[in-house]
This record gives C-alpha cells, sequence and structure tokens, in this order.
C-alpha cells in the first residue's frame, strides 16, 4: 500500500516503471498521496513538520528505466526538425514529450538520491510538485500527438539529457545549478518561439498545452533556484560564484542566448548569473 511506503520508496517506484504512461500515472498518484499526507499533517497537527508518509531514503538506479522506444541517439545523430511542415511539428513534440519524460525522473531522481541530506520537508513538497506536473506535461504532449496520428516513441530521441544526472548524483548544488537552473531555463528561452510556431499552424491543443507548460516550467526554475540560495545561505557561500563553479565544473559547453530576462528573474536567476556563462565554459582549476 501507498500510506506504507516512504516517499524515498514512492521515488524509486516511479525511476524504476519502464513505460511512460505508467511511470507518469504512477508519478501522479504518489503525488496525490504525498500531497493528502502533508494536508493531513497540517489539519490535525496545525503545523507542516509531521508527516503520516516519511520521507525515508532509498538507493535510486543511476540510470531509470525506460521504454523500448524511442530509440535513443547521440544528440549529433537525431534529425534535425524542420517546424514549417506537420511532420516537423509532430518531430517537435515528441521532443518535448521525451524532456518531460526525462523531467519526470530528474524530479522523483532528486528526492530518492538526496533524501538523506538533512533539508525542509518543503524540499520535498517542491519536487514531488514538480514531478507531478512534469508527468501532467508528459500526458499533454502525448495527447497531443495522438491527435495528429502519432505517440510517443515513434521517432528518435536524444540520449544525452540524463547526463547531468549521473554528473551530479553526488553533488546536490550542482544537480540545482544545472538541471533546474541551466536545462530547465532553457525551456523558458525557447517555449515561446514553439507556441508560435503551433499557433501559425493553428493548432490550438499544442497551443495550450505548451502555455500550460511554459507558465508551470517557471515555478520549477523557481524550486531549483531557491533551494541553490538556501544551500549556499547555510554554509555562507556566494550563490553567483558558487553558480559559475559548479556549471562550469559539470556543464558541457557555453549557455547560448538569447534569454528569456524577465521569466528567469521571475524564477529567481538574475542577468549576472547567466551571461558571464555564454563564452566556452572551461573547468576551473581545482574545481
Amino acid at each position: 500500500m501507498t500510506s506504507q511506503l516512504t516517499l524515498a520508496q514512492m521515488a524509486n517506484e516511479v525511476l524504476m516503471t519502464a513505460d511512460g504512461h505508467e511511470k507518469t500515472t504512477l508519478s501522479r498518484r504518489y503525488a496525490a498521496a504525498w500531497r493528502q499526507a502533508r494536508n493531513e499533517a497540517r489539519d490535525e497537527v496545525g503545523h507542516s513538520s509531521d508527516c503520516a508518509i516519511k520521507i525515508g531514503t532509498a538507493q535510486p538506479p543511476l540510470h531509470p528505466a525506460r521504454p523500448q522506444k524511442p530509440e535513443l541517439l547521440n544528440p549529433r545523430d537525431v534529425p534535425k526538425r524542420k517546424p514549417g511542415s506537420e511532420a516537423g511539428r509532430i518531430a517537435l513534440l515528441h521532443a518535448v514529450a521525451h524532456i518531460e519524460l526525462n523531467a519526470v525522473d530528474l524530479h522523483w531522481d532528486i528526492i530518492a538520491r538526496f533524501s538523506h541530506v538533512p533539508l525542509p520537508i518543503g524540499f520535498f513538497d517542491d519536487w514531488v510538485k514538480a514531478a507531478d506536473e512534469e508527468s501532467k506535461h508528459f500526458k499533454l504532449m502525448c495527447d497531443c500527438l495522438e491527435a495528429l496520428g502519432s505517440h510517443y516513441g515513434a521517432l528518435p530521441a536524444h540520449a544525452g539529457m540524463w547526463r547531468a544526472a549521473e554528473d551530479t548524483a553526488e553533488d546536490l548544488m550542482g544537480r540545482l545549478a544545472v538541471v533546474p537552473m541551466v536545462l530547465e531555463a532553457r525551456g523558458l528561452d525557447v517555449t515561446p518561439g514553439m507556441i508560435n510556431v503551433f499557433r501559425n499552424a493553428k493548432n490550438t491543443r499544442a497551443v495550450e498545452a505548451l502555455e500550460v507548460i511554459y507558465a508551470e516550467e517557471v515555478s520549477h526554475v523557481a524550486y531549483g533556484s531557491k533551494w541553490f540560495y538556501f544551500l549556499c545561505g547555510r554554509d555562507n557561500l556566494d550563490p553567483k560564484v558558487v553558480f559559475h563553479q559548479l556549471v562550469r565544473k559539470y556543464f558541457r559547453g557555453a549557455l547560448k542566448p538569447p534569454f528569456n530576462e524577465e521569466k528567469r528573474a521571475d524564477a529567481g536567476i538574475p542577468p549576472d548569473f547567466y551571461w558571464p556563462l555564454t563564452e566556452d565554459i572551461k573547468p576551473i582549476a581545482g574545481v
């Protein structure tokens, strides 16, 4: 039963579920169970520090379970998308679905992998909510694909998306810096253009789905910056200096403008965090 599992165990079960639809359905079920337990704790105790579902600990897999399809290719080998055609727009939706499914695993992984770190319970609230919303986003993209006669798994996909999780498997601050504050922040830069592609194609379903994703991704990036600042503050570190060090250590290549400065600011990331990283990133000696 769900109530007998810890949150870390729930996270592990999601990570070990291969099928995308089963993974996201389980993700949403566990997120609802966590939300209910947290709400009951508030009602009964009057504060949010106690919960019927304990955080627990887990040993998550280095790689989450994945379906047999899509075929995962080296990023250089993924066919280029031409969004002016319907085939190109299908490829674009498929790519977003793949990103969202990876995000589900990334958010549950940060819960399971770092559940041993002393953190406020709000940290886990935030990432459960993010995982729940990413699960919804995956299902929205699948609905859009099916409306166009396709499905997730019909096309090859990017094999390098889990690399950041592997590289930061033992570094919580590195994970926060690279995944939400770099990779997910990139989504804030490119999603408005994708929305325009489907608006021009008069695909209302895709426009509405992408607008939901765009609005909710700001919060996911904000969770990253919020807890990054928290950890820096706890250790009396300069967040900007540490962010630059960690991105240079873990991220391959330079950050690429143009940037959505308004939405990045809404998510707690000021321009002096990312503009200095637009030049070729070279590892800092000793980092």
